[in-house]
């Protein structure tokens, strides 16, 4: 076993406990502690969050997945433009993509006026963004490889005689 494996099961469930893992790993105790604070210690690691599943709170939060083309100078690199956009509180992913766009930026707000006006006024004006394209999450099926939903949907297809 190794400390990618330690990581798969961090990644399956981050409240497994060392002897949870040296149990599911047989390795002991002290060697899956040592591959945490190596993972964590190399930036490997660099947090422990919870799944949402947003659709069961009251209180709504809404989600958009954002399109942005850019065009670079000689000055100003993808690098620079990332390092800008993602000191924004409001984003909560950013990712240099390939295709037809160059960044994918998930972004979160209390309502769609909030997130619309994030991405007009503090978004679309960087002069290197020449493009945005706003798609607002309606319904999350699966984050971060959880399924979410209540499980209990029969998506069988009746048979009849």
């Amino acid at each position: 076993m190794s400390e990618r494996d330690v990581l798969e099961l961090l990644r399956e469930n981050a409240r497994y406990d060392v002897a949870d893992i040296a149990r599911m790993t047989d390795l002991d105790e002290e060697e899956v502690a040592a591959a945490i604070d190596a993972l964590e210690a190399a930036g490997v690691v660099r947090g422990y969050k919870p799944v949402v599943d947003w659709d069961r709170l009251e209180d709504e939060r809404v989600r958009a997945e954002v399109e942005l083309n850019v065009t670079l100078d000689r000055e100003t690199g993808y690098d620079d433009i990332a390092e800008r956009l993602a000191r924004f509180p409001q984003v909560t992913a950013l990712r240099l993509v390939s295709g037809d766009y160059d960044f994918d930026m998930e972004v979160e707000g209390d309502s769609i006026r909030e997130v619309s006006q994030f991405i007009s006024e503090k978004v679309a004006p960087v002069p290197e963004i020449t493009q945005t394209v706003t798609h607002y999450i309606m319904t999350s099926y699966k984050e971060h490889g959880m399924e979410l939903g209540d499980g209990e949907d029969d998506d069988r297809l009746s048979v009849s005689p």
